[in-house]
């Protein structure tokens, strides 16, 4: 039986360990940029996927993702016996590190919102001076009969 509310406080407790074992026990200067956003458990405690992001040293750069992937691998070992020694758990769920692409969607969303935004400025800008394409009173009125008829 899976206990979903174990899972979640095994996986923010993973969180919380290789967060601080980035920060002061792996010394490799690749990962001195990442954050890590989310951590997913199985039901069955088995395997664990730790979400991270990266920044660029400064706003313009872009980050290094390959070299902080391939340091995350190399650390894998470390950060799982880490893991281990700090949760307690019989067996250490294995770790599997990927990419959060959540802030580049949100930056591309962003993007496509001040597109929508700025298209639309636009339409009411050409609508304000439009004129009808056809008679000003473009419905049919009612002939009027003559009382002679």
């Amino acid at each position: 039986m899976v206990d979903q509310a174990r899972s979640r406080r095994l996986a923010k407790r993973i969180s919380q360990i290789v967060a601080a074992a980035l920060e002061s026990e792996i010394k490799d200067p690749r990962l001195k940029m990442v954050t890590i956003t989310d951590t997913r458990v199985t039901g069955d405690l088995q395997e664990a996927t730790v979400f991270y992001t990266v920044l660029g040293d400064t706003v313009d750069e872009d980050p290094d993702t390959a070299g902080v992937a391939a340091a995350l691998t190399s650390a894998t070992g470390v950060l799982r016996t880490l893991v281990g020694a700090g949760t307690g758990v019989r067996r250490t769920p294995s770790l599997t590190f990927v990419a959060d692409v959540v802030p580049t969607e949100s930056r591309r969303m962003e993007e496509l919102l001040a597109r929508t935004r700025e298209s639309d400025a636009e339409v009411a800008r050409l609508a304000a001076t439009a004129q009808p394409a056809g008679d000003p009173d473009p419905y049919r009125v009612p002939r009027e009969r003559d009382d002679e008829e």
